[in-house]
């Protein structure tokens, strides 16, 4: 059978709808699972979290259960009550075996129930348990709650509604069309129902609503030579709070591009959700694309009412620029001392001056220097105390069109970045050193106040700002290692290696073992490490690789049984012609041939497979004479200590 399930709410935050399908979907897959169900279609729009499964049975298949009682040394009298209580017979009673021992128990038959009626028990729980980040009562306090106030159910199995309620809202085979253009109360069957839905202006599909959008934005500028500046999160809110969208294309008088160009789009996009438009070179035109959710604008009412809005807006952003640079950044720098930038670490005046000490220890160039002590002064001006989304780069701008330095007003523009993980580090050295500082002044400044995230709570981004440093250090190939940026806090340095591993591991894609065996050997020089990964990863494709490393985590156990610490040099006299000999003499040739190109280094070291597998084959190293057995221990310890300065092999986990 096939099954409906459709919550209408009034308008869901676009941001929270994803993951609430995402939940839903994988609960309903669980409760479907006994019934033979699965889900076939998770889709949604402002309005509707809609579910779609097929395969369901009519009933729950029959099954039966070990059901048991008291001991086998039980006293007939408990037996007999334990019979009573079940409703069976004390014959029927037998001594069963199970993983706590022995007791009396029976085989109850268990008949499985319709599939609607275990649907119409699961899903208000089901619906009500839907994880969102802020949800809201509305039927009185301490009363269900939900995103938004929910105001109709469909919910049908087969062609029969699944009977249940939530708060007040009863199920029935009716939904809703668009909130302006579509019809109310509309029946449904599961056949019908996206197409009943369309007919009343609701594209249930995201992805139909995507291409619509694209699809109509093209129509609009191709033949004009102009094309859309990509933003896909900005697509993916239009997508999500529109259930028709229709693409407009409106424009502005080419006088307001005497502005930057960051302040325009930042208004277009942010505080209108507006698509900016670009010509042909990558110039912005004084044109933009607007997605309203409604079916067309034949007198263009709709498209002037985006005009005249965006017309004011951007004569508040003129009258902003203007007033501010009625005063220097420089002249700025005082009224951070009023700008807290934590309660118990100061202002950002004080931040400024800690920025700018750090700096001059690490030995950054000049103009980092020179970038810090104005960095933070945008935040006092106008422009950015009403559009904060430009912060930094309104601080570049502002140092560009009053004469500092291009590489000074660079690195401002660029000092928050990478603002995640698929953002790309600043583009000059002075902007990488700035914004690295930047972070490891705030992570120095909160570890030392006992602020340190746990679990995923992370409210300060601390998390982010480590991950930021990881990745210019790793990209930008600084000249920096880690202890040099922790100030001696051990907590920040393990916070750091965390956040090291996660990057090799999640961003760049090296195994888990890979970078285990790298930062076993060291890691706070993160250039070095990477070229020792990346050695590793290209090395363990050869045969000889993982057998090795087989080998060396069996050199390892050795030595931690015989509590084998001591460096030393190997005594040639006392090693056994063969294998003992051979591995010595393989040994000091691949250690001799060693360079700092790692990539042949660790493949020299793999070539001693063949002489370290002879040598377990036919030397017993703990030999009753104890001054070999003290000998070949040197030899294996010297392998071990010379090799994993590169790599700790044994953590490379081997195939057998």
């Amino acid at each position: 059978m096939d099954f409906l399930l459709e919550i209408g709410s009034e308008e869901i935050p676009d941001w929270m709808i994803d993951p609430a399908l995402a939940h839903l979907e994988a609960k309903l897959n669980d409760l479907l699972l006994p019934l033979g169900g699965k889900v076939t279609s998770a889709l949604a729009t402002p309005r509707r979290l809609a579910m779609q499964a097929t395969g369901l049975e009519a009933r729950q298949a029959d099954s039966e259960e070990l059901v048991t009682g008291p001991p086998k040394a039980a006293n007939e009298q408990a037996i007999a009550g334990f019979a009573k209580k079940q409703g069976i017979d004390r014959d029927v009673l037998k001594v069963v075996t199970t993983a706590r021992g022995e007791f009396f128990g029976y085989t109850k038959h268990v008949k499985g129930q319709a599939s609607v009626d275990l649907l119409s028990a699961a899903l208000p729980s089901l619906i009500l348990g839907i994880p969102w980040p802020k949800a809201m009562y509305w039927t009185g306090k301490g009363g269900p709650r939900f995103i938004r106030p929910i105001r109709w159910l469909v919910c049908l199995l087969g062609e029969s509604v699944v009977p249940f309620e939530v708060a007040g809202v009863h199920t029935g085979n009716l939904t809703n069309g668009h909130r302006k253009l579509g019809g109310k109360n509309l029946p449904v069957t599961i056949d019908n129902y996206a197409q009943e839905l369309a007919k009343n202006f609701v594209i249930l599909s995201a992805a139909e609503r995507q291409r619509k959008i694209r699809g109509e934005i093209v129509s609009l500028i191709a033949k004009q030579g102009l094309k859309v500046k990509a933003d896909a999160a900005l697509e993916h809110t239009l997508t999500y709070i529109t259930e028709f969208p229709t693409a407009i294309l409106g424009s502005f008088d080419p006088s307001y591009l005497a502005l930057p160009a960051e302040v325009l789009v930042t208004v277009m996009r942010f505080h209108q959700k507006y698509f900016s438009v670009e010509t042909g070179d990558g110039k912005l035109s004084p044109h933009f694309i607007a997605v309203m959710n409604t079916s067309a604008d034949p007198e263009g009412l709709v498209r002037h009412g985006n005009e005249r809005v965006l017309r004011a807006r951007f004569n508040d952003a003129r009258f902003f620029y203007d007033t501010d640079q009625k005063r220097s950044l420089t002249e700025r720098v005082e009224d951070l001392a009023k700008v807290t930038f934590q309660a118990e670490l100061g202002s950002y005046l004080d931040k400024t001056n800690r920025v700018m000490a750090l700096l001059k220890e690490l030995g950054a160039p000049q103009a980092s220097i020179d970038a810090a002590q104005i960095a933070k002064v945008d935040l006092t001006t106008d422009m950015v105390k009403e559009f904060t989304e430009l912060q930094g780069q309104i601080g570049g701008i502002y140092a560009r069109a009053q004469g500092h330095p291009e590489a000074v007003a660079q690195a401002i523009y660029d000092q928050y970045k990478p603002v995640s993980m698929e953002d790309s580090i600043p583009t000059t050295v002075e902007g990488q050193y700035l914004s690295l500082t930047d972070k490891v002044d705030t992570l120095r400044g909160c570890f030392g106040l006992g602020i340190i995230p746990k679990g995923s709570s992370d409210p300060l981004a601390l998390r982010r700002a480590a991950q930021g440093v990881v990745k210019i250090l790793v990209e930008g190939e600084l000249a920096l290692k880690v202890p040099q940026l922790t100030g001696g806090d051990a907590q920040l340095e393990k916070f750091f290696a965390d956040r090291v591993g996660y990057y090799f591991r999640e961003i760049r894609g090296f195994a888990y073992d890979e970078v285990a065996a790298v930062m076993a050997a060291g890691w706070p020089d993160l250039k070095d490490a990477l070229a020792r990964l990346e050695a590793v990863k290209t090395v363990r494709q050869g045969a000889d690789f993982e057998p090795l490393a087989a080998a060396f985590k069996r050199i390892k156990n050795i030595l931690t049984q015989a509590k084998f610490a001591e460096d030393g040099a190997v005594d040639a006299s006392k090693l056994e012609p063969g294998a003992e000999a051979d591995l010595a003499a393989e040994f000091a040739r691949v250690k001799s041939a060693m360079g700092s190109d790692y990539v042949a280094a660790m493949g020299a070291i793999a070539s001693l497979r063949p002489s370290v597998d002879n040598f377990f084959n036919s030397v017993m190293v703990n030999v009753e004479d104890a001054a070999i057995r003290r000998n070949r221990l040197t030899l294996l310890r010297s392998l071990l200590t010379e090799f994993s300065t590169l790599a700790d092999f044994s953590e490379i986990v081997t195939r057998s």
